[in-house]
């Protein structure tokens, strides 16, 4: 179907605007303006706490009858008295029991009635009071659900959709797990948003990507748009495991026994070879991008590791050519919650995001920049929209230098070779650390310092042509900002945040659930260089990035490799530098062989997105000299956590 604009966005506030004009001429002078922020007028310590079952009308772990999964649910119980219905806020998590939510690993608890105690994290506490229903829905497989987690297919998608088609009269549910007394959402107008981070996002993401009507709004936190792009990229594997043990470690202890069919599914569909099959077409929502009714306010940290920032490009680009309306915060941090980044304004922005999509208040930030940006620790910048306008792609290209493996970037095609060796004890940290020095595992093109500021916004592509010497190999592709800088230390546990030992409050607290939590504050590390965008790829994939197949020595190769978005200016007095390598450690796994590659320096390049496009990069190096002193080894972070095991939440 076809997308809607800004004017189909706002259609629910037409008629209310239209009342507000009526009012003018029929409501004496005195008569109040609209609201333009809800306020906490109700009580959170007698709010409504109940739970549901919502069937599914799938039976994932064949046990002959429906899953029903289990929907916690906190409304003001003074507006429910008045016949007035509320909209909804919804986390759809996997994490409410095994792993918990947060900074603070909190869990659901609950009274002896089984209703919910503690709703993880800050959205009950704050927004029950101002007028919100808070449902927290136990992803299916997990808690107190039937059926089994499938790593972001039908059942993890559709057992979240069916809570919003109950609260929108479309599915049933029942007071209990397994009886037959029916409870319907007479309490809500349907009007919900999800949020969530991690896996939590994930599920909006999907959830929104089957156009559910009565979903009006996403904030995807750290989020993954497609499961194929979580596991591998072009073919390079990025984890040395795949869904099934993810789903088993979610899963709760009555799912692991019954959902031995599933884990097979996941077994047999998601290879290790890095072919895009099937399972992952189904777990892929970039595609049914069309389908996405609801707004988007999309968070991220430009070094998530864990869920990369590849998963930002592709959705945000996706909803853009198709007319979503969007937000978006690009921070510096790793994989962390705006919660612990930036929370006051976070609580803010996101009160005044509901208020204005679930309640229809007009406070104006639709009209507000699209895009904010950590440009360094605590220090953000907006913009209009992102990419900024006037951003354009332009075409670097690697030159010989000096020294072999030290070369030369710029707009000038080369010529000739460079050869490297694939190293899997060296990764990313390691080649840039060493980029003014031959050594044999990379190849490192360099600028010289700019003469004024550079920014990159968007997507870049490495386009590669290369010889290898054995049957497989495995690429990356770096983007580094050269030049001493302070910056959130993304790679130490923290992800750029510390956890202090006070705490703040964000909402009404009851004894069994706090408001209050833990402060955080912004770890930072003095470094010489920054990596600002990566990307790999199995060479293997080179004729199709679906599908993989053996190389064959001595025979060239040319492939594209898609580099994660990014938002970054490269200072005047920096240097812009692309590195070229095999095994970026600790990031991807090593292919079966040590290859060397040999590159074409005439038919490889760099397609990165400048503001002010090629014209920008021109002046930024004019006049810069070919090669620029610098220290023999350049500091960066210490190198990311080792992957192995990694889940989407992550932790934090």
């Amino acid at each position: 179907m076809p997308n809607r604009t800004r004017s189909t966005i706002w259609r629910p506030l037409t008629t209310a605007a239209t009342a507000a004009l009526l009012a003018t001429f029929l409501a004496p002078t005195t008569a109040h303006p609209a609201p333009r922020e809800s306020r906490p007028v109700h009580s959170y310590e007698n709010a409504v706490r109940e739970a549901v079952w919502v069937d599914t009308g799938l039976d994932a772990d064949r046990d002959g009858r429906p899953d029903r999964v289990a929907v916690d649910i906190v409304r003001p119980r003074e507006a429910a008295a008045k016949g007035r219905k509320v909209p909804v806020i919804m986390d759809a998590s996997p994490y409410y029991s095994c792993c918990g939510r947060g900074n603070e690993s909190q869990k659901k608890t609950y009274d002896a009635n089984g209703d919910v105690v503690r709703m993880p994290l800050f959205y009950d506490n704050y927004f029950v009071p101002r007028g919100y229903a808070v449902v927290g829905v136990d992803l299916a497989g997990t808690n107190r659900s039937d059926g089994c987690v499938d790593v972001g297919g039908r059942s993890d998608i559709l057992s979240a959709k069916a809570v919003v088609d109950w609260l929108n009269g479309r599915a049933t549910a029942y007071t209990t797990r397994t009886g037959t007394t029916r409870a319907k959402a007479t309490w809500t107008n349907g009007r919900t948003g999800m949020i969530g981070k991690s896996w939590d996002g994930t599920i909006a993401n999907g959830v929104a990507a089957t156009g559910v009507k009565g979903l009006k709004t996403i904030v995807p936190i750290s989020a993954i748009s497609s499961w194929y792009d979580y596991y591998f990229q072009q073919g390079a594997p990025l984890y040395d495991s795949g869904p099934d043990w993810l789903s088993d470690y979610v899963n709760s202890p009555d799912a692991r026994a019954r959902c031995a069919a599933v884990q097979k599914k996941l077994v047999d569909g998601a290879p290790r070879t890095g072919d895009r099959t099937p399972l992952w077409t189904e777990r892929d929502y970039v595609k049914d991008a069309r389908k996405v009714r609801a707004s988007v306010f999309l968070v991220h940290g430009t070094q998530d590791l864990n869920v990369r920032m590849k998963h930002v490009g592709k959705w945000w680009d996706a909803l853009a050519k198709n007319g979503v309306e969007r937000k978006i915060w690009l921070a510096q941090t790793g994989h962390v919650d705006p919660f612990d980044f930036r929370r006051a304004e976070w609580v803010r922005t996101l009160h005044r995001w509901f208020d204005h999509e679930l309640l229809g208040y007009d406070n104006g930030i639709d009209r507000e920049p699209m895009a904010d940006i950590e440009r360094a620790p605590d220090q953000w910048v907006t913009s209009p929209v992102w990419p900024p306008r006037g951003t354009a792609t332009t075409t670097l290209r690697p030159a010989h230098g000096a020294e072999p493996g030290v070369g030369t970037l710029g707009l000038r095609k080369g010529r000739g070779t460079e050869t490297f060796t694939d190293d899997p004890r060296r990764g990313e940290t390691d080649w840039a650390a060493r980029i003014d020095g031959p050594t044999a595992d990379k190849a490192g093109f360099v600028t010289g310092p700019l003469t004024r500021d550079l920014r990159l916004s968007g997507s870049s592509k490495v386009t590669v042509t290369a010889t290898p010497s054995t049957a497989t190999a495995h690429l990356s592709a770096v983007l580094v900002d050269l030049g001493p800088d302070t910056i959130r230390d993304y790679a130490a546990s923290g992800e750029g945040v510390t956890t202090l030992t006070d705490r703040d409050c964000w909402g009404a607290s009851t004894t069994g659930d706090s408001a209050c939590f833990l402060r955080t504050a912004a770890a930072t590390t003095d470094v010489e260089h920054t990596v600002v965008g990566r990307g790999w790829a199995d060479l293997g994939t080179h004729a199709s990035p679906h599908q993989g197949g053996p190389l064959t020595p001595g025979k060239a190769y040319t492939i594209t490799v898609d580099l994660a978005a990014t938002d970054h200016v490269v200072p005047a007095g920096h240097r812009l530098a692309l590195i070229v390598a095999g095994t970026d450690k600790d990031l991807i796994d090593p292919p079966s062989t040590r290859p060397t590659l040999t590159l074409d320096l005439s038919r490889t390049k760099a397609r990165v997105p400048f503001v002010g496009g090629a014209a920008a990069f021109a002046r930024a190096t004019a006049g810069s000299p070919v090669a620029a002193p610098s220290a023999e080894h350049l500091d960066g972070v210490t190198g990311p956590a080792r992957t192995h095991g990694r889940i989407p939440e992550g932790g934090r």
